[in-house]
């Protein structure tokens, strides 16, 4: 297990900052939409959201580290674990990048969380995937590019965070750039009401022919699809942290609702001990998977597999936390209402459980195909 009965120094820093700053606060997030900056802020200067980075950078040189992270915030607010995947996601890009000037100008402020950053992603990858157009338009101008569209639902943006996202060229191909703050014609626009996850900070973006330079692309048109191909496993393995962090509350909604209504409760398909079980099992997947994100050829097939399975598992986990919970499970403030309103959010943020399943099933087909070729040849 990832996190023994003694965990690093590094992660136990993390959870005194957690108990510390975001525990008081999770009601105010949930029913509120209150925006947790200064914990934000704290989080990236003890390291957590570069712990992916090597030590000379001040990083765990450790991916599953990163993941640990996030679940241990997930433990206590899926709301705000969302945003710290939203921010590592960020440093993991530029990371990445092939842009060595991007990379230098942004990445110790968004690992060291100084500079804020949102991930807007989401409609990129529906689209590569052929579930929907993209939105945002690149046309090549004189050093850099014009860029024209909107793009709804991007978390953790404001007037002094970085936004980092993807458009298609005119030309042909895509490009993926960093948005700096303030950037003229760049407008953030508010979203209708979620039922949760209010406290994210999620905008729409609205780009009025926004210049980009050069220095601001993390990836040109010949570079996009390495690129993508290179961080997609680890941007999904982060997402896993997120739901077991949730799943892992539920169990201790089921144990606390047990020590009265055990009786009762033993009567309810899904027990405590066989999540539990199921948990095990899935951290140990992502911990492995995580570790081999760090490399350049991590295959995305059991990346995919796993993080289905975990929007599985957090859907099963959250449902049975508040049938334990029984009627005080229904009230607003109980943490079984939010629990269940987080793991719906885990299944339906990209890539959503049905997309999960659409690709697994192409990537299966065409390994099916393969193999079939193979055979008939060999």
């Amino acid at each position: 297990m990832l996190q023994p009965t003694h965990p690093s120094p590094f992660l136990q820093r993390i959870d005194e900052l957690i108990q510390d700053q975001l525990v008081p606060l999770t009601q105010a997030i949930d029913q509120e939409g209150l925006y947790p900056r200064e914990f934000l802020h704290t989080l990236g200067t003890l390291g957590g959201y570069g712990a992916f980075l090597p030590s000379e950078e001040g990083g765990q040189e450790s991916l599953a580290t990163q993941w640990a992270v996030i679940k241990q915030v997930a433990t206590e607010c899926g709301s705000t674990s969302f945003l710290v995947w939203c921010q590592s996601t960020c440093a993991w890009y530029l990371h990445h990048s092939p842009n060595r000037a991007a990379r230098e100008r942004y990445l110790p402020q968004v690992a060291s969380g100084k500079l804020l950053a949102g991930t807007g992603m989401s409609n990129t990858v529906k689209h590569l995937a052929g579930i929907e157009k993209i939105h945002l338009r690149a046309q090549r101008d004189g050093d850099g590019y014009t860029i024209r569209g909107s793009l709804p639902w991007v978390s953790n943006v404001g007037e002094d965070h970085l936004a980092i996202v993807a458009a298609s060229v005119e030309d042909g191909g895509y490009i993926m750039f960093a948005v700096p703050p303030k950037t003229a014609g760049f407008q953030l626009r508010p979203c209708l009401e979620f039922t949760g996850l209010e406290g994210t900070r999620t905008l729409g973006l609205r780009f009025d022919s926004v210049h980009i330079s050069d220095e601001d692309v993390l990836a040109q048109p010949d570079e996009f699809a390495d690129y993508v191909r290179r961080f997609t496993p680890g941007f999904v393995i982060g997402q896993t942290g997120m739901g077991l962090g949730i799943v892992e509350a539920s169990l201790r909604v089921m144990r606390e609702s047990n020590a009265s209504t055990a009786h009762v409760n033993v009567f309810l398909d899904d027990q405590e001990e066989d999540l539990a079980k199921e948990l095990q099992q899935l951290e140990a997947q992502a911990v492995a998977l995580a570790e081999a994100a760090l490399t350049d050829f991590s295959p995305i097939l059991p990346v995919l597999k796993l993080r289905a399975a975990v929007s599985e598992l957090t859907l099963k986990a959250a449902n049975s936390a508040i049938l334990h919970a029984g009627a005080k499970g229904y009230l607003r403030i109980h943490p079984a209402q939010r629990r269940l309103r987080e793991a719906v959010f885990v299944a339906i943020v990209t890539p959503a459980l049905k997309h999960l399943r659409k690709e697994i099933a192409r990537l299966e087909a065409v390994a099916d195909s393969e193999h079939s070729r193979t055979t008939e040849t060999a």
